[in-house]
């Protein structure tokens, strides 16, 4: 497939509820900046014989890099190597990011149907079974709900910070987003991919693991629109490789709202996916040599 002429396809139409963020000064070159690299990735030669296991990989790489940004940072290796992930709190954030990655592949029809049906799916596949109470799992939290990224740790952190939305202001918000997702198929993917990331985190609509399930939908709307079907340009690399410092500023843009505020956001995302393209073009690359 080229990608190029799938996100050519989806160019901003007047009318799209985003398409004003789609034209904010430095969009347009951060949507074709990430269209290019990802391209050029989905050219290698490696890519025609060996595309799945470059997936795998970018699936463990993705996995550890969300697991980082909720504040468990794991060694590449460590993550491959270990197969308990229910022992203590890090370990099952690993283990969580692992599930949603595996998940995510497996929802992209249901997605574009109905957004808020996926999200109360990844958060059951994320905390189901890790102790967290049964009733609280894979819907959005109620009124005196609280809020934990990692349950039984404390992640420190601008993030963790943050104010809640209450639980009404939550609920309307989800509908809100699900109606934007459902109606903006003409707007980039990277636009809707950091959208739909960010309001996420803004909300935390759920009790637990909400980072990991904002990452996990900006990975289906990469997917699902065609831009990186194969899934193999793991965005989440990109941002723990940028640090969680510089992800809390740039979400910081988002929660402003202003013009320049959303480009940062959006760019931000953007460069996230192109560290990610680059990391994979390294898989290939080891592939090719023969040293993975």
């Amino acid at each position: 497939m080229s990608t190029t002429a799938s996100d050519a396809s989806s160019a901003p139409r007047p009318g799209d509820p985003l398409v004003a963020l789609a034209s904010l000064l430095g969009v347009p070159d951060a949507v074709d900046s990430v269209r290019k690299a990802v391209d050029r990735v989905y050219g290698h030669r490696v890519m025609r014989r060996r595309s799945n296991e470059v997936t795998s990989e970018a699936a463990l790489r993705a996995a550890r890099g969300s697991a980082a940004l909720s504040g468990t940072d794991w060694a590449l290796e460590e993550v491959r190597r270990r197969s308990d992930f229910g022992s203590e709190a890090e370990a099952r954030t690993v283990g969580a990011a692992l599930r949603l990655n595996a998940e995510a592949g497996q929802l992209l029809s249901v997605w574009a149907q109905s957004p808020l049906r996926v999200l109360a799916r990844l958060h059951l596949v994320a905390a189901g079974g890790t102790g967290i109470p049964d009733e609280t799992v894979g819907r959005p939290r109620l009124a005196g709900e609280p809020v934990a990224e990692t349950p039984g740790a404390e992640v420190a952190g601008p993030l963790a910070e943050l104010p809640l939305p209450d639980a009404d202001e939550v609920a309307g918000r989800l509908d809100g987003l699900s109606r934007l997702v459902l109606a903006t198929s003409a707007v980039p993917a990277l636009v809707t991919a950091a959208v739909v990331h960010g309001e996420l985190l803004a909300l935390r609509p759920f009790g637990s693991y909400n980072g990991l399930v904002a990452r996990a939908a900006e990975r289906i709307v990469l997917v699902g629109s065609g831009l990186d079907p194969k899934s193999i340009c793991p965005a989440e690399v990109g941002h723990a490789e940028l640090g969680r410092a510089a992800y809390a500023a740039a979400f910081d843009g988002y929660l402003s709202g202003t013009p320049d505020g959303m480009t940062a956001w959006i760019t931000h995302c953007g460069r996230a996916v192109e560290l990610g393209v680059r990391e994979s073009t390294a898989v290939c690359e080891a592939l090719q040599r023969g040293a993975a």
